[in-house]
């Protein structure tokens, strides 16, 4: 018998990037509990794939929607697709994401805007898409993936802190405007957890260095983050609105 606090018996959760790494792994964490489950990604092949393992074990519903986060006109499909599968979305996970490391100096135009689009304004999108249906429910859960780099950084990481940052900022305007509706708008800020990104563009040394800046001395694993979105999405955090959860495994404890 599922914990009340943390049941999602009857809820709908919309996750973005949800074929792989954190954004397949907090689904699973949603359909467990009891939530049918939306996923969304560029690439058919990972979400179907994804999907038969989100839901296996569990008698929740669930679908997919191919779609690209840098392109406003696929987040505002996605969500009409998602409405028009299940008629409603409770939980939004904005989690998909991307990085290109480039100096402040070295910044192209075409990597800037499709990072901003990507990182922060697919999220508005979304956020603006479903929060009307949110509102008429007066019930509701946005959570946005930022990132410990949207709290401290390193050099190349302009365009992906400064999008990060900016999802801290959106969440806590948002949560004064939604709160009187039962909605509440947090965000998560994961630290190193060694998903496909992190994988892709840093070194065997950078790896190693993550993980001795942790206190735990490791990186985490996608399972990890599960719990701290739980709590997010469910009534078990009916009050926690406006603010970021830093899951690092301790790395902002150091300061040298």
């Amino acid at each position: 018998m599922k914990n009340s606090l943390f049941d999602l018996s009857g809820r709908v959760a919309l996750v973005t990037g949800g074929s792989k790494g954190l954004g397949k792994a907090m689904s699973r964490a949603f359909a467990e509990a009891g939530a049918d489950v939306v996923i969304s990604s560029r690439h058919e092949d990972e979400l179907k794939a994804a999907l038969a393992e989100i839901r296996s074990g569990t008698e929740v519903r669930g679908t997919y929607v191919v779609a690209d986060m840098s392109r406003r006109a696929d987040a505002d499909r996605l969500a009409k697709a998602a409405l028009s599968e299940f008629g409603r979305v409770d939980i939004l996970v904005n989690n998909a994401g991307s990085n290109v490391p480039e100096e402040i100096d070295k910044i192209t135009d075409a990597n800037w805007d499709r990072i901003v689009e990507l990182n922060l304004s697919s999220c508005m999108a979304l956020t603006r898409a479903l929060v009307p249906q949110m509102k008429g429910r007066k019930w509701g859960r946005v959570i946005h993936i930022s990132s410990i780099m949207g709290l401290a950084s390193k050099p190349g990481r302009d365009a992906y802190s400064a999008t990060k940052s900016a999802l801290i900022g959106l969440a806590r305007a948002s949560a004064l405007e939604l709160g009187s509706y039962g909605i509440t708008v947090n965000c998560i800020a994961p630290g190193p957890f060694l998903t496909d990104l992190p994988g892709k563009i840093l070194s065997a040394e950078e790896k190693a260095t993550f993980a001795r800046r942790t206190a735990l001395g490791r990186w985490g694993d996608p399972r990890e983050l599960a719990g701290p979105a739980l709590l997010l999405a469910s009534d078990a955090g009916s009050y926690i609105t406006g603010q970021t959860l830093v899951v690092d495994g301790g790395t902002l404890c150091m300061t040298f």
